[in-house]
């Protein structure tokens, strides 16, 4: 498995050094970034594989960044944060952050984070590579190919984690599918804090997705199990 160019935005010097030192000692190749704007040019000229993010940037706030970098990007972007209240989790999410680690972080954890998202990203370029059906479900069309989807002929506009859950549900249209199995096979590990980011990506996705959200068409909540894709005529 090829190593991926990680951008590690922190401006705390200490902190930045161990992810530096980090990354170096396990081979990954890396570049670092003191603030947003850094942050931002680098993702537009160097082309990350995946985004190491600290919100407490001084020039302006990480969701900011993770905003902009949406706009154009959906490259992974794993937050690494003080900030431990769910709501800046879920705002960091929402945004369109893929993962979230609270500072204190152990080094052991953010590799685990790093190989989870190197993981998803080999298997998503694989799925493009071998998949060649495409979907469909009433006005619903997910071309597993093109890793993109549409929705009444326009192209729904998905971070990675949203396309993966679509994609997920829709291989297994009818069945209802636990919290434990859909966060196995998003994140790799069926981790506690992975089910507050489960519900954000989940009603992100169906934001996106349901016509009408108050009578969702497409996703049904199983509650206290899981979701389910339902089969629409």
């Amino acid at each position: 498995m090829n190593k991926p160019l990680i951008l590690a935005v922190e401006d705390d010097a200490p902190i930045r050094n161990l992810i530096s030192t980090t990354l170096k000692t396990n081979d990954y190749r890396y570049q670092l970034a003191s603030n947003g704007k850094e942050a931002i040019l680098a993702v537009s000229t160097q082309n990350p594989d995946i985004v190491l993010l600290d919100l407490g940037l001084p020039d302006m706030d990480g969701v900011e960044v993770i905003r902009t970098i949406r706009s154009w990007s959906n490259l992974p972007i794993i937050v690494i944060s003080a900030r431990s209240e769910e709501r800046d989790k879920i705002e960091a999410l929402d945004a369109g952050a893929d993962d979230y680690l609270t500072k204190p972080f152990s080094v052991e954890e953010l590799l685990a984070r790093i190989r989870t998202t190197q993981r998803r990203l080999s298997y998503m370029t694989s799925e493009m590579l071998t998949a060649g059906s495409v979907f469909e479900n009433g006005k619903l069309r997910v071309d597993y190919a093109g890793g993109c989807a549409y929705l009444d002929g326009q192209e729904l506009h998905l971070t990675p984690i949203e396309f993966k859950l679509l994609c997920l549900l829709s291989r297994n249209v009818g069945k209802v599918l636990t919290h434990t199995f859909i966060t196995q096979n998003i994140w790799g590990q069926s981790w506690d804090s992975n089910m507050a980011s489960l519900r954000v990506f989940m009603a992100t996705l169906r934001k996106k997705l349901e016509p009408t959200p108050d009578s969702p068409q497409y996703i049904q909540t199983h509650i206290g199990v899981g979701y389910r894709m339902v089969r629409v005529e």
